[in-house]
């Protein structure tokens, strides 16, 4: 272990409300966002959103060394993070927040299949190795509270105030696709009840930890498109209704105190591998709908305006952070993309209750069970390296330019519309 003087040492004293940055939450020129993977590209495209994965456990050191940070929480006890993983971070959220954009962290306890991190960062039901690697956080035992405490802690420090010389993250999406936890929040085989529980403490840990640094910065939860019915391959253990769940999640935050949290919603098209929404059948304007994708999004305002979900008289807000438009191998497969983007653009524009529409993929990826969503196609002998744009890519550029009309209009008749005004969309309010 390196002697304490050549460690960074972050000691963080008792704060209140009061003694956090008070900036206001930034008002955004647009809802374009991307999760971005090439920053440079991002910010030509004129972004005014970004969202980057987390992945905490890259984070963990479990003993100072030289490449750790030190940090010491309230009751003195010390933590050390990985410096090469923070530095990283930063190199992502700094280039990003200069540019205006706001960012949103992605935290993930993504599985590192090291027994002494794991047992800090994974739930303890979390069945060995996770379907997709990422698990729920350990909030079972007091030292994974506690880590994942100390963690949000460290980066919502680093990333808020200013002059934040490591640039600034604005909202916290607390794990990833909870309502179909066995993929994407692994907690073994457990009830709805069990996986709210452990979702709802660590949303509470993330919230009280962001608040201590800034005053304005939004927690959000995390939920895929199934609404009044589970995912179909997963039985009552393994994934539930998003509609349901959202409630039992809703009703544990008020018995402990209710928090300011919203939404962050991936409303992907009824299959994924066609990008046609417009033709899905599973999402009509009707609360009892069994998904929410682009073509009924007024179904999930609707439903955040019931009196129960209220905070303090207010609807939550909204970030649709994770959706994206299959590019078919065929002769249509790229303007079915673009238009597919063109008229969920022009749909989420005219929806206020909803702040940010963050696509995904910039750069299609080898690994994502054949779905290709990027901005860009990846080189064959890849995972992700970037080889061309498709005709998404100049439709994503324009949308919100004065060349958008123009360069949209390819999409009317494909859709089977005159205008984009001709598709309805409610305003989401009872």
């Amino acid at each position: 272990m390196l002697a304490a003087a050549a460690l960074v040492t972050v000691t963080l004293s008792q704060q209140n409300p009061g003694a956090a940055d008070a900036t206001p939450y930034p008002s955004a020129t647009s809802k374009k966002g991307l999760q971005v993977q090439m920053v440079d590209d991002a910010i030509a495209l004129g972004i005014q959103h970004a969202a980057i994965n987390v992945a905490l456990g890259q984070l963990i050191a479990l003993n100072g060394d030289q490449d750790a940070i030190a940090f010491t929480d309230q009751t003195g006890k010390r933590y050390w993070f990985a410096r090469a993983a923070v530095q990283q971070l930063d190199q992502q959220v700094q280039p990003l927040s200069k540019a205006g954009i706001i960012v949103s962290a992605i935290l993930l306890a993504t599985q590192t299949h090291d027994a002494k991190k794991d047992a800090l960062l994974v739930h303890a039901r979390c069945e060995g190795r996770a379907p997709n690697g990422i698990a729920a956080f350990q909030t079972a035992t007091p030292a994974g509270r506690a880590w994942l405490a100390a963690v949000s802690e460290f980066l919502a420090k680093r990333y808020s105030g200013e002059p934040a010389p490591h640039g600034r993250i604005w909202n916290w999406i607390v794990g990833n696709e909870v309502n179909s936890h066995w993929w994407w929040y692994h907690m073994g085989r457990a009830s709805m009840q069990d996986v709210a529980v452990a979702y709802e403490q660590a949303v509470r840990i993330v919230h009280h930890a962001v608040r201590k640094h800034s005053q304005h910065s939004r927690v959000f939860v995390s939920l895929e498109h199934h609404w009044s019915k589970r995912y179909a391959a997963g039985d009552a253990q393994q994934a539930f209704a998003g509609r349901e769940f959202l409630q039992a999640f809703a009703a544990l935050v008020q018995k402990g105190g209710d928090l300011d949290w919203h939404v962050a919603f991936h409303p992907y098209p009824e299959s994924l591998f066609d990008c046609r929404f417009w033709r899905d059948q599973t999402a009509p304007d009707q609360d009892d709908a069994h998904r929410v994708t682009f073509r009924n999004l007024q179904v999930l305002l609707r439903f955040l305006q019931t009196p129960e979900l209220l905070h303090e008289g207010h609807a939550r807000r909204v970030i649709l952070s994770e959706q994206g438009f299959h590019c078919a191998d065929t002769p249509d497969g790229e303007p079915n993309q673009a238009a597919a983007f063109a008229l969920a653009w022009s749909i989420v524009t005219r929806l206020p209750g909803i702040d940010a529409f963050i696509l995904h993929r910039h750069v299609d990826h080898a690994h994502e069970g054949g779905l290709k969503l990027g901005l860009w196609t990846n080189r064959k002998d890849s995972i992700c390296t970037p080889a061309r744009s498709r005709r998404i890519y100049d439709v994503f550029a324009a949308c919100d330019s004065d060349s958008w009309p123009g360069c949209a209009a390819f999409a009317l008749p494909i859709i089977g519309i005159k205008t984009f005004e001709d598709w309805p969309v409610g305003s989401g309010k009872r």
